[in-house]
């Protein structure tokens, strides 16, 4: 399996310089619950370690538990984040709550950007794909909408085929558990609007959706109206060659 990504990010806390390094190990068999899926990173940061702890949780949640590959997850995942403490910077607490504000969404903008990468580098990946959901009744049930289309077998066969099929989407969507009308859901290709209110918007739009689709990073938005919850699901497409490499060999 190949390391996916080594980045090393330099911020600030009061004034002095703190440093980030992390690397990440993906392939396949990735849908962190975690799952097959190793990520260190490194800092000289001061913080206390059930604080840190308590920041990485959060910033997880968001990155590395907001991708998938394939949907299949194992049981060896891990995500460590190991502080020395040597940067020249009074301790990150609660009590500051702007450094930590700062080490937070340093720490996020690296895990994100590790993540992403592993689903650029999925087996046999050619496209990135984010399911943006909106308007779901909950954010659970928004995250339950995006995993259902992001794993989606048919839906990512679509993407590797370019081929801009809504009724895909939809399908997922009706089986996801999410509770929605049909009749009100919106569905785009980055700008393109494919689907109003239930119904495909014709062939010209269909065309301009495909062109969107042969984009290798897209995303496509869906909204249920049916109330505030949200979710970014990160995902990939599915290829003749990710069927290849899992079937011939033995792990």
């Amino acid at each position: 399996m190949p390391l996916t990504a080594l980045l090393m990010w330099p911020r600030r806390s009061d004034g002095k310089p703190v440093k980030l390094l992390g690397m990440a190990k993906g392939a396949g068999m990735i849908m962190p619950n975690m799952a097959t899926m190793l990520s260190f990173i490194l800092t000289d940061a001061k913080i206390d370690h059930d604080l840190l702890h308590s920041v990485l949780k959060k910033v997880a949640a968001k990155t590395f538990n907001a991708i998938t590959v394939d949907g299949d997850t194992s049981t060896n995942d891990t995500v460590l984040v190991l502080a020395n403490g040597l940067a020249q910077h009074p301790p990150i607490a609660e009590d500051r709550p702007e450094a930590l504000h700062a080490f937070g969404a340093a720490l996020e903008d690296l895990c994100k950007e590790l993540a992403l990468m592993i689903v650029r580098d999925g087996e046999g990946a050619t496209k990135l794909v984010t399911i943006r959901v909106r308007g779901a009744a909950s954010e659970v049930q928004a995250d339950q909408a995006a995993r259902t289309v992001a794993n989606s077998n048919l839906v990512k066969t679509a993407f590797f085929g370019e081929d801009a099929n809504w009724g895909r989407i939809i399908a997922a969507l009706g089986r996801s558990g999410a509770q929605f009308d049909q009749q009100q859901v919106d569905i785009a290709f980055d700008e393109v609007v494919m689907v109003k209110q239930g119904l495909g918007q014709g062939s010209e739009v269909e065309q301009r959706a495909t062109e969107v689709l042969k984009r290798p990073e897209f995303v496509v938005t869906i909204d249920l109206h049916a109330g505030e919850g949200s979710k970014d699901i990160h995902t990939c497409d599915f290829s003749l060659d990710y069927v290849k490499i899992n079937a011939d060999y033995r792990s």
